[in-house]
Parts: C-alpha cells; sequence; structure tokens
C-alpha cells in the first residue's frame, strides 16, 4: 500500500532524501487486461513494468511511475509553500501495490508490499513446471513459441520470445527460453501482452514517490517475514486499514488543520481511509484463485 499512503504524510514528517547508485536497464511494458470482479464481465487495463537489472528484475503496476513528474512538481510546490495540497486529487492511484523482485541468476522471488507504514518482504519459492510446444506464432513484432502451466489454481497459456534473451516475464512467472511476450489464464481472468520496451540508462529503483516516502518518515526498509505472517497482518490491515496511524496522531492533532488548509488531519484521515478500502473493494479476483485460509493478525506480530 505504499502509494497509498505516501502523499497524506508530507506534511507531517521529514527526514533525509534515500540515495541509491544507478545502473542500466531494460525496461518491458506490459498491458495486463484483467477481470477485477468475479461476478462481473467487466474488464480493466493498466500497464504493468518490468525492469531488468544485470542482478535482478523488478515487477510492478506502472500507474504511480508513470506520474513521477506530476507528484514531484506538487511536492516540490508544497515544500516552497509550506501548505497542503491534496495530491489524489491530480492523479490516479494504482490498481495493485505490491512489487515482485526476482534475483538472478538463481531466480529467487521475493513479493513485497506495505501493510499500513511498515513495508515487509516475504520470499516466494516459485518453481514452474512449463510444458513447451512446438507450436509458433506472430505476437505483434515478435517471433514466439507456445508454453503451457498451472500456477495459483489456474491453467496458464504463455508465448515467449527467443530473439529476447531473458528467462523472465511479468509477474511471478519466469523460467522459458526467452522473454515471456504475452500470458493469460484459461479464462481470460488475466492477461499479460507486452507492448513495448526501452532502455534505461542511469536507472533508479526507487521512483520520485518512492523517494518522498523515505524523505516524509513513511519507512522504506524491507523487513523479512514469512507468507503467513504477512497474510495475517494484511488481513487485519484490510479490516482497519488506519488503525495503526490513528495510534501515531493525537487528539490535538487530529483537531489541526493541514498547513495552508482548512482541512483537518482527523479529515484528511478519513478520506485516506476510504482510498484505502476502496483500493481493496475494487478486486476480489486474486491473480491466484487458490489461497490459503487466513487468519486475523497484527502489524507487531508480523515483525516478530
Amino acid at each position: 500500500m505504499k502509494k497509498l499512503f505516501s502523499l497524506f504524510f508530507i506534511a507531517l514528517f521529514t527526514f533525509a532524501m534515500a540515495q541509491e547508485s544507478k545502473e542500466t536497464a531494460n525496461r518491458f511494458f506490459y498491458e495486463l487486461t484483467f477481470k477485477p470482479k468475479k461476478d462481473s464481465a467487466k474488464l480493466d487495463k493498466l500497464i504493468t513494468i518490468l525492469d531488468i537489472t544485470p542482478k535482478k528484475s523488478i515487477y510492478q503496476d506502472y500507474t504511480i511511475p508513470s506520474q513521477d513528474s506530476i507528484i514531484k512538481i506538487a511536492v516540490e510546490e508544497m515544500e516552497k509553500t509550506k501548505t497542503w495540497k491534496d495530491v489524489s486529487k491530480l492523479i490516479r492511484m494504482p490498481k495493485f501495490s505490491y512489487k515482485i523482485i526476482k534475483t538472478y541468476p538463481e531466480m529467487k522471488e521475493q513479493y513485497i508490499d506495505r501493510v499500513s507504514m511498515n513495508l515487509f518482504g516475504y520470499d516466494d519459492a516459485i518453481k514452474f513446471n512449463w510444458s513447451i510446444s512446438p507450436e509458433k506464432e506472430k505476437v505483434g513484432e515478435y517471433n514466439t513459441q507456445k508454453a503451457t502451466t498451472e500456477f495459483g489454481g489456474r491453467k496458464w497459456t504463455a508465448w515467449f520470445s527467443t530473439d529476447i534473451p531473458f528467462q523472465d516475464g511479468p509477474y511471478k512467472f519466469y523460467g522459458l527460453p526467452g522473454l515471456i511476450v504475452k500470458i493469460e489464464d484459461s479464462e481470460k481472468n488475466y492477461s499479460w501482452k507486452l507492448s513495448g520496451n526501452k532502455k534505461i540508462n542511469n536507472y533508479e529503483e526507487m521512483s520520485y514517490s518512492d523517494k518522498v516516502n523515505a524523505k516524509y518518515g513513511v519507512p522504506h526498509t524491507v523487513t523479512p517475514t514469512t507468507k503467513e505472517k504477512f497474510e495475517k497482518a494484511y488481513a487485519s490491515f484490510k479490516q482497519d486499514p488506519m488503525a495503526e496511524v490513528r495510534q501515531r496522531v493525537t487528539p490535538e492533532m487530529m483537531n489541526s488543520k493541514m498547513p495552508g488548509s482548512d482541512i483537518t488531519v482527523g479529515d484528511a484521515l478519513k478520506k485516506q481511509e476510504k482510498m484505502v478500502k476502496d483500493f481493496f473493494n475494487a478486486n476480489d479476483n486474486p491473480i491466484e484463485s487458490v489461497q490459503g485460509k487466513v487468519s486475523i493478525g497484527n502489524v507487531e506480530k508480523i515483525k516478530k
């Protein structure tokens, strides 16, 4: 949930900007077409990205990174005028908040997401049993070959291209002798198709939004945990997304005005809570349809 919390805390905290080294990366853009509601035929679309560096790949929703320039202008204006501005009115919110990192060459997968203000990551040991078919097809400008597998309770058909020498793909998929250009499940709930690519010479893994998080007190350090602990804490978070935030805000702060605004901190919190609940309610059709039973936990337990 890091994207949904970064903007609100700009006016509340101030820390040093995080720095990182730069390198070259290949960015692959995938158009994701998906069915967010199980009981509806309505489809949604968005652009996701797979950034491939020499040591790892990073997959994520491109919605927030694509609006870095808008966020940067708004944040710099707030810093200059020392007034609060509701940036959520200027930008589109993401459909998915997690990142998936695959470390090369062993293809160790890590799932990263935020529970309230805390960023957690767990290792996700996945090995795909691909069945490669001799069938070939032109997908866009790419010569591809067919492969099938089962994962997360769904049957998947992938089309990979040996012309692109990366044994990787969108989301958690990998392990074919070339980049996955297209992949979809048999019921077409989720479908990714490569729509473009470019080389980034001065690549930074952190978007401007990530840096704003780090600068204004929303931690960017990933706390290792297990999948089970994460899912328990995430279930609790979904029930009361602002519980941890309310513990940090005193009654005096709740009634105080946001800098340069007539909106109180309490009103801003209520709006933030609605945004987070809308985020959760927007999708009840997960990519991995087979999920373990999740009991309720909390953020403190996930840290232990």
